[in-house]
């Protein structure tokens, strides 16, 4: 099994979803994070003040999938989050010990 971690511009994730949809994947958690990686933020104006936003808003796709789909699942990903300007965010993909299902004990794959 693998893990696989989306970092994506927040108004890619419909179309994230939607993709994954259709490939038959539709188990997955979202959280809203901030960060930034080279395009290192903006300045921005507030009541006259400059300031810089260094930690823009993002948002993590988490998705644990069989290995064997792990390749698939990443390029139908890369097709939706991508616009080709910089910020679109990283891809990481780990292995997978376990998973396990509490409500009824299911291991591995199964528990998927």
């Amino acid at each position: 099994m693998k893990k696989i971690e989306a970092i994506i511009q927040p108004f890619k994730l419909d179309e994230v979803k939607e993709a994954l949809k259709s490939i038959g994947i539709d188990g997955m958690t979202i959280t809203d994070v901030r960060g930034h990686g080279r395009q290192k933020g903006h300045k921005e104006i507030y009541r006259g003040q400059e300031y810089n936003v260094d930690l823009l808003p993002k948002v993590k796709v988490e998705l644990v999938v069989p290995s064997e789909r792990a390749d698939e699942i990443i390029k139908t990903v890369i097709s939706a989050a991508r616009t080709g300007k910089i910020g679109d965010g990283k891809i990481f993909v780990f292995d997978v010990g376990e998973a396990i299902r509490i409500r009824n004990d299911d291991h591995g794959e199964s528990a998927l």
